[in-house]
């Protein structure tokens, strides 16, 4: 009996608590109020389901309670009671998909009028595209991006110039004008997420998914990622403004097209060589067998390998030179390194994508570089190499977890941090030179900074992208003397 009582005690307090409590929604600031509709009958129908699954429970309980000397009734099948499940709970299915599928239907039909936006998500951040003056996005492809293009825009693609870049995570868009919105992912899934809105849709690496809305409010509104993406996840934030198309066309016209970020993004010959070693190496899934870190993995690790002698299987010696690493690509069974298993296939490249193999393997290495500038030149170069080091931070996603104006973040902020004297998690103090951020970055949980998690990935950066980003990291403890 105490049972029964406690059951239905259960569905009057969950009926309260619906009609009482103000825990509904918040009104949407788009077109997507259908949405809602849905979801109130999802609701409804689940309730009532809810309701009459429970009050049998109770009734159940109180009638068919054990009873001395009663025996329970042997029923094996009650055609009339099934066909009546059957038909109920097929409505209440049909009740619930039904105005899903059509409110989905609406959410893909984009209208013609629509303006595109593009959405692009990387870990830990959100990265956005407009078309320019001819209304159309040029092409994109995972090939094209380094850090001089952290998008992957196609730089010989016209209809692409004018694109406008918006590589920060707030973004705008003007008032009661439908927007068709594409998503991509550079890395794992995530999910595009306006909650007033009422926009959201997954982002799945190598597809584009799209939707459209039409904002009908003024305002700042969150922009959140709703699929776990990693341990930066919950960081992965953003905000959308919504404001008067003049406003709005005023913002737009003020924010750099791709031609304009390619001109300033112009890099030294030999840096360019490198971001090709590593897009060939990422390509070609050299990585997975080849650490840049000096771990141990499958094959030999790349760091400190170049000018490095190395014991052969057949017992002789051999330098690590250019010619060395050529054949071993090409060939890589004509002359295998000792205590390492033959696996390696051989990959035909031209001398181009040798070049810039090496010159990656080159740069791991302790071993001075006859090409291209030196640290000291790079140092040298100033506000130059400050906007080259945070170029090279918004595309690794750097700036995801530190932020540069003293906010709090998923690590320490850069904001007057060079110089600065930390507290690690073991009590020891440390300065923050240029030793330890590089220390930091190769190998960043080797010391950890009290308060902050070790979550932060291991980054193989040459000697110069390394120069670049603590000019930056310099540039922003300088700002903040500044300031004071």
């Amino acid at each position: 009996m105490a049972i029964a009582i406690i059951l239905i005690l259960i569905v009057v307090a969950s009926v309260l608590f619906h009609i009482l409590a103000p825990w509904q929604a918040t009104p949407a600031a788009s077109n997507w109020g259908s949405i809602d509709t849905t979801l109130f009958i999802t609701l409804v129908i689940t309730g009532i389901f809810f309701i009459a699954i429970t009050v049998f429970m109770a009734v159940a309980v109180m009638r068919y309670r054990h009873k001395e000397g009663a025996r329970a009734a042997y029923q094996p099948e009650n055609k009339k009671l099934e066909w009546w499940l059957i038909v109920i709970t097929s409505v209440g299915i049909v009740g619930m998909l039904a105005p899903g599928l059509v409110v989905y239907n609406d959410f893909v039909q984009v209208p013609k009028n629509a303006n595109e936006l593009e959405v692009i998500a990387q870990q830990w951040q959100w990265a956005f595209r407009f078309p320019g003056q001819d209304g159309k996005l040029g092409r994109s492809d995972v090939k094209f991006v380094d850090s001089a293009n952290p998008l992957g825009l196609d730089p010989k693609d016209p209809v692409g110039q004018d694109d406008v870049l918006i590589r920060n995570n707030e973004i705008r868009l003007p008032l009661d004008q439908p927007v068709k919105v594409l998503l991509r992912s550079k890395d794992v899934l995530h999910n595009f997420y306006i909650p007033q809105i009422r926009a959201k849709m997954d982002m799945v690496p190598g597809m584009v998914s799209h939707f459209w809305f039409t904002p009908t409010k003024t305002g700042k509104f969150e922009v959140l990622c709703a699929e776990y993406c990693g341990v930066g996840h919950y960081n992965m934030r953003g905000h959308m403004i919504v404001e008067e198309q003049g406003a709005f066309d005023q913002w737009l016209n003020s924010q750099p097209t791709f031609a304009q970020t390619l001109t300033t993004a112009a890099k030294p010959s030999r840096d360019s060589v490198l971001e090709k070693g590593r897009l060939l190496a990422e390509s070609y899934g050299c990585r997975a067998c080849h650490s840049l870190d000096g771990s141990a993995s499958l094959g030999p690790g790349w760091k400190g390998l170049y000018g490095r002698t190395e014991q052969l299987v057949d017992g002789t010696r051999v330098l690590v030179d250019e010619a060395y690493l050529k054949e071993s690509i090409r060939d890589p069974k004509a002359r295998q390194v000792q205590g390492y298993p033959p696996v390696m296939v051989p990959y035909t490249l031209n001398e181009d994508e040798l070049g810039a193999l090496v010159a990656l393997i080159k740069s791991l290495s302790a071993v001075p570089q006859d090409d291209g500038p030196s640290a000291s030149d790079a140092t040298g170069r100033g506000d130059d190499l400050a906007a080259q080091g945070q170029q090279l931070a918004e595309s690794l996603g750097c700036l995801a977890c530190h932020s540069v104006d003293g906010k709090q973040g998923v690590g320490p902020s850069w904001q007057g941090l060079y110089g600065k004297t930390e507290t690690l998690a073991d009590g020891t103090r440390v300065k923050a030179d240029e030793g330890y951020i590089k220390d930091s970055v190769l190998n960043p949980n080797a010391v950890i900074v009290k308060g902050y998690a070790p979550i932060m990935p291991a980054f193989a950066l040459s000697d110069e992208d390394l120069n670049a980003l603590i000019a930056f990291i310099k540039s922003k403890a300088n700002a903040n003397a500044d300031a004071k």
